[in-house]
């Protein structure tokens, strides 16, 4: 069975609705159902111009990811994918129902179970597992839905399973809507911005140098990376490498007709537009309940996975990545991803090493927090 489209409604009636008594009866009727997947998909394989792509448009410049030769001699004998390239592959957005309510993307739980290789190719599965009412100080009540995505390979593997959390929030017009204070851009000392540059330049890339498990120590801090000011280019590079919901022209149209509240009314010209033009649109952030034009959660957890690649080098492998993404990260805020190991242990023979991460702004306020695995190689043992 398929999720199937709602019947077309007034856009003016459906852009800015409160939960209604049933709402959550409604995000929970599609649990165990395999859902259809079109337009959550922005690659099929990865190719190596695709993964590329994906790389720059974080920012990465790992050589194990973005050049097929270096990747030849590494101990894959191939080139690889990060592991939040999957987010190409299929979104992990599993939100059914609720006609009207805004999408804010809630986390990922990543589980991967090998590596991404060059030209590996893909099939999905996704199914809402839950949907669960929450309350909160932005918004009065919200909902989270999470959905399961099974990543399988050519070949028949599965490679990777993932857990989306999906918020389903009313947007600022509605009653009891999300309301973030609007926030303005914050502008930075030539000394700030020193420091920021000074920042980027030492950004840590282990790549072929190995890092043992044995010379890891628990309590350590992993070198930071710093993201930003973020701006409407790395938003364009990342929409570009990581996909995204934007349709253009008959395919808009087409779209907002089977699905009307999937739209955002222009004032300015009275004609439509995506709903997700609050991502880069300060007035349309405002509508929805943001503090301004704001970052895609995706995206930053993918800042974090970076992370973790540049610190593990090329031998190691990211087993788990969960984040939560906690508040918006707005044009002109800077984003510190830092890690800290908590734990070292062997398990079943892989040699294992538990780290918490978090991302903070320049105001210090933390904008998204998890914990990562990552299996290293060990001295004397085969990686």
């Amino acid at each position: 069975m398929n999720e199937q489209p709602n019947a077309p409604a007034p856009a003016s009636a459906t852009q800015a609705p409160a939960l209604w008594e049933g709402a959550l009866e409604e995000a929970r009727s599609l649990i165990g159902v395999d859902l259809r997947r079109t337009g959550q998909t922005w690659n099929t394989e990865a190719a190596p111009d695709s993964v590329r792509h994906f790389c720059w448009g974080l920012g990465d410049e790992n050589p194990l990811f973005c050049d097929p030769v270096y990747g030849a001699r590494s101990q894959w004998n191939a080139a690889l994918a990060p592991g939040c390239f999957l987010y190409t592959i299929d979104t992990t957005v599993v939100a059914p129902k609720l006609r009207g309510i805004q999408w804010l993307y809630g986390g990922t739980d990543w589980e991967w179970y090998q590596p991404i290789r060059h030209r590996d190719s893909f099939t999905v599965r996704a199914r809402l597992l839950d949907a669960v009412e929450k309350q909160g100080g932005k918004a009065k009540n919200f909902i989270i839905q999470t959905g399961e995505v099974l990543y399988t390979n050519q070949h028949g593997e599965l490679v990777c399973r993932a857990l989306g959390h999906t918020a389903r929030t009313p947007r600022a017009k509605a009653r009891d809507g999300l309301k973030y204070e609007a926030r303005e851009t914050h502008h930075y000392t030539p000394e700030e911005l020193e420091h920021i540059a000074h920042a980027v330049e030492r950004e840590e890339l282990r790549a072929a140098a190995p890092r043992f498990w044995d010379e890891v120590e628990v309590g350590a801090s992993v070198q930071p990376m710093l993201k930003g000011p973020l701006n409407i280019t790395d938003m364009i590079c990342w929409y570009a490498g990581g996909g995204h919901s934007y349709q253009s022209h008959r395919r808009a149209t087409m779209h907002r007709k089977r699905h009307p509240a999937d739209a955002y009314l222009d004032a300015k010209t009275g004609a439509q537009d995506s709903a997700a033009r609050g991502h880069t649109e300060s007035k349309m952030a405002r509508d929805v309940g943001m503090p301004g034009s704001y970052d895609v959660g995706p995206q930053r957890i993918s800042w974090v996975g970076q992370l973790m690649t540049n610190w593990m080098g090329d031998d190691g492998f990211l087993r788990r990545l969960n984040v939560s993404v906690r508040r918006p990260n707005i044009f002109g805020d800077v984003s510190w991803c830092r890690a800290k190991i908590v734990d070292k242990r062997v398990e079943e023979g892989a040699h294992l090493v538990h780290l918490e991460v978090v991302v903070e702004n320049q105001l210090g306020e933390v904008t998204a927090k998890g914990t990562a695995v990552v299996a290293l190689p060990a001295r004397g043992v085969g990686a």
